[in-house]
């Protein structure tokens, strides 16, 4: 029986809530630009999305590198 590199086959993951996978890229530093931008796009998908999580993506996305 063929395996996935990772040794799990047909698993898959349950994906964490919006607002968590928001607040989890805005704290980390390495998250990619993209990554961001999906992540705006998603919270606009929304109709009724946090406003405040909104802000936070957008301070995030126009944060300098060295900040």
């Amino acid at each position: 029986m063929p395996q996935s590199v990772n040794g799990v086959q047909g698993r898959s993951v349950p994906e964490k809530p919006l607002h968590q996978l928001v607040t989890e890229a805005v704290q980390s530093r390495a998250t990619p630009i993209s990554q961001l931008l999906r992540l705006m796009w998603r919270l606009d998908a929304e109709g009724g999305a946090n406003e405040g999580l909104r802000a936070q993506l957008r301070a995030r996305i126009g944060a300098p590198l060295q900040a």
